[in-house]
Formats: structure tokens, C-alpha cells, sequence
């Protein structure tokens, strides 16, 4: 299981300005240029998803024939939206994280009409898929599942980013285990790492029981959810484990000073005494639920709004930015009736930034064999040893809780 991370935060105070962001990455961007990764690279295999300005495809690298899903996003629609911002801004967190429980990015790309962000693929679906499909989640296998989210929200919470946006439609499966989930943005006024505690304990009883422990509305004003909160009791079911229960119970404490809100918290829980973290970092765990592999775990009309209805459809792209070329050639510019959109276009083509996983991971390994330990600079020392710290994350958690 994996993480979704599009809507992800940083609390205000450690949150880097977009320009911060560039400065800080420029190195990195110099180091990368002339081994760019772009839309020719990627054969389209077909649609599976779509949010609220971006869709979702599965796509395969031509060179090593490695499969992703590649997210894009129409400039024109960001721009008219004000998305553009939020963007960029997930972009900035996501080239800097890495972990075995998130959907990682491995590339950044851009052309003419789209943003381009290609992660990790995983086949087995979303856990809100799963529900709808009436799948009945035992105790054991949420149990894993709380654990697994348990450690990336830790190691959120170590880079200084809230999530904001765990449920079960962020939470995605692999053919073997859950990962989980891929969303991150702005975490406003009054968000603090304790709300992903309170939306896994929502996740998780909604995937014991089917439903949510609240009757809760996007249009509910603040008033009536204080109410509710204080007067009305969740119920938990009498087939459930009471150690389970009790668990449920310190996550869903209204009260986030009182409130399960770290790793070391749910360790120290009686449900979770016997679990050997150690086993869950490495993926040893054997899942209660496996997704069937005969079949896509999506809705098949994606694919269909993509070629039928999509009036951009991505497979007709180079043929599309070819004509778009030979008319903008020939259209004198002097009479362009949209100035302000082509000012905003030109900037973000000019403020967005490639990522390559695959080739900065390439340079880092051959800059360590090629430099002995006496000529390593203190600043590639530290590069180094942050790399490594981030990668090396879960192992270090997972040591240190099965010492203990």
C-alpha cells in the first residue's frame, strides 16, 4: 500500500516560497541538464484516473520499459483555476521525499500545453475502490494497513509536511501490500500533524465498517461539526477486538492534545505490541487482501472519456502541437488576443523544473565511486549523508522500535 501525496503541506513557518524552492533546487537542475526526460520518451498505454485538473494514464519508459503512471495537467486549465501555484508547490515536495509507503516522482517534464509528473505505478487500485466494490477488509489486514501509513505519515512528519488528505480514495495497493498515498499542498491556518492521525483513525474504521463514524458534509458549517463532535459517540462494533477499539479510540480523540499523533504512539499501543516494524518496512508482511491481478482496478471510462470525449486526446498530442506550431508560425503576434495568458504561460515554462530520479540516482552512485573518502567535500558529505538519511528513513525507524 502506498500514499498518495498531491495535497500534502508544510506547516506554516517551514514552508519554502516557490522561489526559495528554485534557488535551493538549482544545483540539482544544472546537474540534470542535457539528460532530460520528455513526453517521447513514454509509449501511452491508457487512462485510468482523473482529479480536478489533472488525469492519470498508465505509460511505459521506452528505454527500459518500465511502467508508471504519469499524471498531466493542462497549463491553460491550472492558469484559469489558479492552480498553478499548488502545482509547483507539489512539485517542490515531491522531488525531495522518497519512501517505501509513498508514491514517489521520478520525473518532471513540460511541453506546450501540459505539466507532466511520472510516479510509481500501482496496479492493485484505491482502497475507496475496493469499498465500493464491497470488500470486506478483515481486522488484520487494516491492521497492517494502519501500520504501513503509521510509518510514511512519521516520516512526513520528519520532512515537515502534513498530508491533510488521507482517506481511502489517497490510499493505493500494489499487487502484494497497500501503499499508500500521493497528495500534497498548502497546509493554511490551523492544520497540524495531529489532523493525519485523526483521518487515519477515520480511514480505518471506515474500512472496518463500511462507512465513516460521522455523518459529515464539504458544506457543513464549523458550528454544527463542533456540535456533533461533542455530543454525539461513535460506535464501534462488538465483533471488533477491544485492543483494536482502543486503538480506534486514542485516533479518533476529538482533543488532538490527547490524540495518538505519532509512530511512538501507536507503537506503545497493546494492539500493536507483538508487530515486528522491522517485517513491515521491508514488505515481509503477507497482506490479508491481494487485489485480483486479472484485472484493472479502476473505472474502465476513463479510457473511453479519453478517446471518445476528450477533446485533446494525449495519444493525438505531437500530431496536435505539430499543426499548433505551423499556425502559430503564420499568425502575426502583434494582434494576439491573449496577452495575459501567454504571459502566464511563458512563465511557468520558464519557473518549472525537470526532475530525474533515475538519472540523479545514476550520478550520485558514480560521483561516490569516482571520489575517494579523503577528497569528499564537507558539502557533498552532507549531500551525501541527507540522500542516504531519507532513503535509509523506515530502516532506521524500524531498528530502533524492534530495540526497544
Amino acid at each position: 500500500m502506498r500514499c498518495a501525496t498531491e495535497d500534502m503541506a508544510q506547516p506554516q513557518g517551514t514552508r519554502r516560497g516557490t522561489r526559495g524552492w528554485r534557488r535551493g533546487l538549482w544545483q540539482r537542475h544544472k546537474q540534470l541538464r542535457g539528460l532530460d526526460v520528455n513526453f517521447d520518451h513514454f509509449q501511452i498505454l491508457r487512462a485510468i484516473g482523473k482529479g480536478s485538473f489533472g488525469k492519470v494514464c498508465i505509460v511505459q519508459k521506452r528505454d527500459t520499459e518500465k511502467m508508471y503512471a504519469m499524471k498531466y495537467m493542462n497549463k491553460q486549465q491550472c492558469i484559469e483555476r489558479d492552480e498553478v501555484r499548488n502545482v509547483f508547490r507539489e512539485l517542490e515536495i515531491l522531488q525531495e521525499i522518497e519512501h517505501v509507503f509513498l508514491v514517489n516522482l521520478w520525473y518532471s517534464f513540460q511541453d506546450e500545453e501540459d505539466m507532466f509528473m511520472v510516479v510509481d505505478l500501482l496496479l492493485g487500485g484505491d482502497l475507496r475502490y475496493h469499498l465500493q466494490q464491497n470488500v470486506q477488509f478483515t481486522e488484520e489486514t487494516v491492521k497492517l494497513y494502519i501500520c504501513e501509513m503509521a510509518l510514511a505519515l512519521d516520516y512526513l512528519r520528519s520532512q515537515h509536511i502534513i498530508h491533510r488528505d488521507v482517506k481511502p480514495d489517497n490510499i493505493l495497493l500494489d499487487e502484494q501490500a497497500p501503499e499508500i498515498f500521493h497528495s500534497f499542498l498548502n497546509g493554511g491556518t490551523g492544520y497540524s500533524f495531529e489532523v493525519d492521525w485523526w483521518s487515519l483513525g477515520i480511514m480505518a474504521y471506515e474500512l472496518l465498517r463500511g462507512w465513516r463514524p460521522y455523518d459529515i458534509h464539504s458544506n457543513n458549517p464549523v458550528e454544527s461539526l463542533i456540535q456533533l463532535f461533542s455530543t454525539v459517540s461513535v460506535q464501534y462494533s462488538s465483533a471488533w477486538s477491544k485492543e483494536m477499539v482502543a486503538l480506534l479510540r486514542k485516533l479518533l480523540t476529538v482533543n488532538p492534545e490527547h490524540r495518538f499523533s505519532c509512530l511512538a504512539d501507536v507503537q506503545a499501543s497493546a494492539y500493536l505490541s507483538s508487530v515486528v516494524w522491522s517485517d513491515i518496512c521491508e514488505k515481509r508482511v503477507e497482506p490479508g487482501f491481494v487485489p485480483n491481478k486479472g484485472r484493472l482496478h479502476c473505472d474502465p471510462t476513463f479510457e473511453l472519456e479519453e478517446m471518445i470525449l476528450e477533446s485533446r486526446p494525449l495519444h493525438k498530442k505531437k500530431k496536435r502541437l505539430a499543426k499548433n506550431k505551423s499556425r502559430d508560425n503564420s499568425k502575426d503576434s502583434s494582434q494576439s488576443e491573449n496577452d495575459y495568458l501567454q504571459e502566464c504561460l511563458e512563465a511557468i515554462q520558464q519557473d518549472f523544473v525537470i526532475f530525474n530520479r533515475e538519472k540523479l540516482k545514476k550520478s550520485q552512485e558514480q560521483t561516490s565511486e569516482s571520489v575517494s573518502p579523503p577528497e569528499t567535500t564537507d558539502e557533498a558529505e552532507t549531500e551525501a549523508e541527507s540522500e542516504t538519511s531519507n532513503l535509509n528513513m523506515c530502516s532506521s525507524v524500524c531498528s530502533s522500535a524492534g530495540s526497544s
